[in-house]
């Protein structure tokens, strides 16, 4: 059902004025008025898309930095990745974070999956793309990113995923996506696809 052109159950927002944007993220409030008439102001952040990649060598391993995140003072497994320069190409965004946080340089790049983190309160889209492979390009890690960088069993990604050690949306969301295309066998179909082109890949199901 629509009421004027819009959906009965459609939210409607009557106004945003922005209370901090001297950071890379705007924070505003906005005046929202919900479906019944009843209006109310709630807090809105507006932050840069951000771009991050799923490395995945010859031997289904994953490409992972552990990292300490001081909000929730924890140490935590994640995927490379950053926010998007104003006018950068999402996928060079995308490579030239894992060569800077890992010492790695991603030998191709798709997209894998994209995703609204918190949308009740977040506005921000976040693409994960997927690399069959890297080189090691002799840079260290940059240390203000990551404690160690590690190639990661995929079949171990479930295991961490409910341990906690993986708790990154980003991670999350781009880790899932892809033990789904495992689970569909579409992984390996793309994996033999480049062993056909004389790629050197060990597929396991």
């Amino acid at each position: 059902m629509q009421v004027g052109g819009r959906r009965a159950t459609e939210w409607t927002m009557h106004g945003e004025r922005v209370v901090d944007d001297t950071r890379r993220a705007a924070l505003s409030i906005a005046d929202v008025e919900l479906p019944n008439g009843v209006r109310f102001e709630q807090y809105v952040l507006r932050v840069p898309t951000a771009a991050m990649v799923i490395v995945v060598d010859e031997a289904e391993r994953v490409l992972m930095m552990w990292r300490h995140r001081f909000i929730l003072d924890r140490w935590v497994w994640e995927l490379p990745g950053g926010y998007i320069d104003p006018d950068e190409e999402p996928a060079v965004c995308a490579a030239r974070e894992v060569e800077e946080e890992t010492g790695w340089r991603p030998r191709s790049l798709e997209p894998l999956v994209t995703f609204q983190p918190m949308v009740g309160t977040i506005d921000q889209t976040n693409l994960v793309y997927l690399s069959r492979g890297a080189d090691h390009v002799g840079t260290a890690p940059d240390i203000n990113e990551t404690e160690r960088v590690e190639w990661i069993p995929l079949d171990d990604i479930e295991r961490r995923l409910r341990l906690g050690e993986i708790l990154r949306s980003g991670s999350v969301a781009g880790l899932l996506a892809l033990l789904l295309l495992k689970a569909q066998g579409r992984l390996c179909g793309r994996l033999n696809r480049r062993a056909r082109l004389g790629k050197r890949v060990r597929c396991v199901e």
